[in-house]
């Protein structure tokens, strides 16, 4: 048994080093293993001295004189961007999410739109969807002009979110690799301000990296600070210090596994893709990203994979949606990583299980520590399930995707554990989602014990979300054929030892079904044969209680609903324990 508990312009590159009769090349005979770790005394004091530098004006008597201020290189972006957002602005308005808003009248200073179109204006994300849609000459205007729109906004006084780290980290990563289309205007004047920004923008975080939340925040900023070492003159010292905090960043961050500490599909994408444009800047210049870089990206991308189904999209976990394959494809490609998906991510908390065609996940953790995660489910013991490149039984997700067509009021109800496909006990949460949007109390606990057989794979994990509350522990047994045509399940409810005996309470047990998926119910309401559009046929069965069909919805990774429906069936728990038998089987 394993216990899972709760917790907290381009230029020319610079000339090789030279090698010294030991064949080692200057100023690599000591490596750091952690921080500053192995680090001689001059190079403490070198990396005290650039902290205490902070409150003095060296940075700026560095980039007047002896450094003056240019980029040394412009990194790729091997990641393609939203075509349909970048026409958008070629014809006059930024696209998000649905919603729209026109250039003309942006006001940065007052922007009346929610907190993550705002952060994806101020992260300048859209250059790379503008860069995909447009050349340099017809993008250079357009982003030039919003880039003033900011500056006006924004150089003078810092402010948040615009100045949150995490922005700040994203904006200076996109500036940099997106040079092209702000730093083309022959105003000298406005040129010196972006270089002066971009200057500005590395310091600050210098002082407010390690003030970022923990997971993806604070790696970007971190992120952003080793990048302006890098392509910013003068920057010996701050890479230094930037790596130390990197190392930091990624080992507070991520799980040993690799999976990001909020639980997140999209935020591990956002990681994955955060690393690799880091390791671009990296390849620009020339130089050998750190151990911990390349470690980090080894470890990430599995845990990505872990989570694709057989089109290459991912799963809807933890209010992402349902990424495009296309996107979690080129992401991995720009990580320059070739592995296999994780089968268990014990530490981030998901299992998979594949055999033939067919791709079983499983939520097997307690959700995401509250302060790590904006969008956290009460998901545990849900699992997805897809054939080939097509899915069949799936969550709802997309609680992380407010925008137009997802409200707040929808958001939330999308967290719940009746959003997903697994078991509730009274129509509550097996996790308490409170009303200013946290989690609260409820699984603290998830025993999991999995085993691969000759025949297939069993997987038994039990919580004590209800414990608490309700008095009982529900248990999930899942089994696999070695073909993947049948999936058996049963979950079980018992008594809590130490408990009074429990009440009998109503038990719904729910199947989401994906897009596409025509269930047609049996006579006895015992069974529903399930037809996936252009796919195979399968058949439900449930052993217990009376089955029906209910409306639902599914959201993709744009943050779009869609109608589909779901398999409910309707029990009863019992003071002396109680189960729910059931199986997915592929009849043709």
């Amino acid at each position: 048994m394993n216990d899972y508990r709760r917790i907290a312009s381009r230029s020319t590159p610079d000339a090789a080093p030279e090698a010294g009769d030991d064949g080692i090349e200057q100023g690599k005979r000591l490596i750091r293993v952690a921080d500053d770790k192995g680090l001689s005394l001059a190079q403490k004091i070198a990396n005290q001295f650039y902290l205490l530098s902070w409150k003095t004006p060296i940075h700026g008597r560095k980039l007047r004189g002896k450094y003056p201020l240019k980029l040394l290189a412009v990194p790729d972006d091997a990641i393609p961007g939203d075509g349909r957002a970048g026409a958008a602005m070629r014809a006059g308005y930024f696209l998000f999410r649905g919603h729209k808003l026109p250039v003309d009248t942006l006001d940065f200073a007052k922007l009346s739109v929610g907190p993550a179109f705002a952060d994806y204006l101020h992260g300048f994300r859209w250059l790379r969807d503008l860069a995909s849609s447009a050349t340099r000459e017809q993008g250079a205007p357009i982003a030039e002009n919003i880039m003033r729109k900011w500056l006006a906004a924004h150089h003078e006084t810092p402010s948040e979110p615009a100045w949150r780290a995490d922005n700040a980290g994203w904006r200076l990563l996109f500036w940099t690799a997106h040079a092209p289309l702000i730093l083309s205007s022959s105003d000298l004047v406005y040129r010196s301000l972006v270089l002066n920004c971009i200057a500005r923008t590395a310091r600050h975080l210098d002082r407010s990296a390690d003030k970022a939340p923990m997971g993806l925040p604070r790696l970007v900023a971190w992120c952003g600070i080793v990048a302006a070492a890098l392509l910013i003159p003068g920057g010996a010292a701050r890479k230094l210090f930037g790596e130390a905090g990197l190392k930091r960043a990624i080992d507070s961050g991520f799980h040993p596994d690799g999976g990001i500490v909020s639980r997140s599909p999209l935020a591990q994408l956002e990681a994955v893709m955060l690393l690799s444009m880091l390791r671009a800047v990296y390849d620009v210049r020339r130089e050998a990203p750190p151990a911990c870089l390349t470690e980090g990206l080894n470890r990430a991308v599995p845990a990505l994979l872990g989570l694709a189904h057989g089109d290459g999209g991912l799963g809807n976990w933890q209010g992402s949606g349902a990424i495009d394959p296309d996107l979690v494809s080129a992401v991995v490609a720009a990580s320059q990583v070739r592995a296999r998906p994780l089968r268990q991510a014990r530490d981030w908390g998901y299992q998979r299980i594949a055999a033939g065609s067919t791709v079983l996940q499983i939520d097997a953790a307690p959700p995401p520590v509250a302060r790590l995660a904006e969008a956290g489910c009460a998901s545990t013991g849900a699992i997805e399930i897809s054939d080939g490149p097509l899915r069949l039984v799936v969550n709802c997700g997309g609680a992380a995707l407010e925008g137009a067509w997802i409200p707040s009021d929808l958001a939330q109800g999308l967290r719940t554990t009746a959003a997903h496909s697994t078991l509730i006990l009274n129509d509550n949460n097996s996790t308490a989602l409170l009303p200013d949007g946290t989690l609260g109390k409820g699984v603290t606990e998830v025993e999991l014990n999995r085993q691969e057989l000759d025949n297939g794979s069993r997987l038994d994990l039990s919580h004590d979300g209800y414990v608490r509350r309700l008095g009982y522990v529900h248990r999930r047994l899942l089994m696999m054929s070695g073909d993947g045509k049948e999936i058996r399940g049963e979950d079980m409810l018992t008594p809590a030892q130490r408990r009074r005996k429990p009440a009998k309470q109503p038990v719904q047990l729910r199947f989401h079904l994906a897009p596409g998926v025509e269930p047609t119910l049996t006579a006895d309401s015992q069974g529903a044969l399930l037809r996936i559009d252009l796919g195979a046929l399968w058949q439900y069965r449930t052993g217990a209680g009376v089955l029906s069909i209910e409306d639902s919805l599914w959201v993709d990774g744009d943050g779009r609903p869609h109608p589909t429906k779901q398999l409910v069936v309707t029990s009863e728990a019992l003071p002396g324990g109680s189960s729910i038998g059931w199986i997915f089987k592929r009849v043709g």
